[in-house]
């Protein structure tokens, strides 16, 4: 019953107007808006990281090669790791710096 009220308030159009004009909702907008911006920055500068990764051109190159044994394959998953740990901790600082400024 209650839902049904509601349905038939929020379907009328000079209501919807009204709420829209409202000083709450305007400013709920505003942040959404402010946030999926945010985020879209962040996503891209994340790709861009991603792309320019001394990681991913790593394993590319190693995909490409076939290992001759067992040894070499583990000699090159090492490399790949530890470069990718020197990435996350160079990101780290990267990121603790940004947040003190």
């Amino acid at each position: 019953m209650l839902s049904r009220m509601l349905f038939k308030i929020l379907n009328n159009l000079q209501v919807v107007e009204k709420l829209a004009e409202s000083r709450p909702i305007r400013r709920a907008a505003q942040i959404t808006a402010y946030a999926i911006t945010k985020a879209q920055i962040a996503g891209r500068d994340a790709s861009k990281r991603v792309m320019q990764s001394q990681t991913l051109r790593q394993v590319r190159v190693e995909a490409g090669r076939v290992p001759g044994d067992l040894g070499e394959m583990g000699s090159r998953l090492k490399r790949v790791r530890e470069t990718f740990v020197n990435e996350v901790k160079e990101g780290w600082k990267d990121s603790s710096r940004q947040i003190k400024k």
